[in-house]
């Protein structure tokens, strides 16, 4: 299985598949690269190479004490892309992950980049602040990192129903779904799943939205009660004007599965335009 010894020395496990135009998956709290794997069967299967990691702290990856900031997170994703000798790559970023692809594009100034797609992202600017009035108040992150350190496995289990929006679609997914999902949530360590919950609320990704200056799709849901549309996606828009942006009528945060076909569609699309 490919690995990287980042310069702390956490090993960060990624997937290499196939062969063709290169797209890099970057996953969603609190899970890993599996959560991608409606997307990479696809693309694979369709004549691109697909690349997925373990943010350190998730999956197959380390776990160590510290190093969960976005800056760490960035040089982490250099590094395989790097060993992978992966040039003109799509970066394709979930929810979290999307925060990685700003950073990363920021602080690297968009090498071996040639498209990016923010998917349910948590850019520019998730938490509520004076200049953000938008945002999601800070309460709801000090829940959730309570609800984990009360009883992580029955909070994350619970957060599956927002995750896909079964609460309001009880059909949305399967039960499977579900399962899995918290299968791959529980492969993470507490201390990675803990700490960035702060990664994500509280990283302002709004200077780095300028460093945006290639191709750029940004695909959100209209229904999403995880990282709302309004302070985000459509934030990130107006920061990014010459974005495509596709709202998901009545989609839920993991639109990735529950609208799988649509999202590969629209993706394919964009990476063959």
């Amino acid at each position: 299985m490919p690995y990287v010894t980042a310069k702390d020395g956490a090993q960060i496990y990624y997937k290499d598949w196939g062969t063709g135009p290169a797209i890099f998956f970057s996953h969603g709290w609190p899970l890993s690269a599996d959560m991608w794997e409606q997307q990479m069967m696809f693309f694979g299967m369709n004549g691109f190479r697909v690349l997925g990691h373990d943010r350190r702290g998730f999956g197959r990856s380390s776990q160590p004490w510290d190093g969960y900031d976005y800056d760490t997170f960035a040089d982490d994703i250099a590094l395989i892309l790097e060993t992978a000798d992966v040039e003109d790559v799509t970066l394709v970023g979930f929810s979290m992950g999307g925060g990685d692809v700003a950073r990363y594009i920021s602080k690297y100034n968009g090498a071996r980049v040639a498209k990016a797609c923010l998917t349910s992202a948590v850019t520019p600017y998730f938490i509520k602040a004076d200049d953000n009035p938008e945002g999601a108040p800070p309460e709801i992150f000090d829940g959730i990192r309570a609800g984990l350190l009360a009883d992580r496995p029955q909070f994350l289990d619970d957060f599956n129903a927002l995750f896909y929006g079964t609460n309001k679609n009880p059909g949305a997914v399967s039960d499977g779904v579900f399962k899995q999902t918290l299968q791959i949530a529980l492969q993470g360590g507490i201390k990675g799943t803990y700490d960035c919950v702060g990664a994500f609320s509280e990283s302002d990704f709004r200077p780095d939205m300028a460093a945006f200056t290639m191709p750029t799709l940004i695909v959100h849901g209209d229904a999403d009660q995880v990282v709302p549309i309004a302070p985000t996606a459509a934030a990130a828009h107006k920061l990014i004007p010459h974005s495509q942006f596709l709202v998901y009528e009545g989609a839920p945060h993991a639109l990735t599965f529950t609208h799988k076909d649509r999202y590969n569609a629209d993706l394919l699309a964009f990476l063959r335009s």
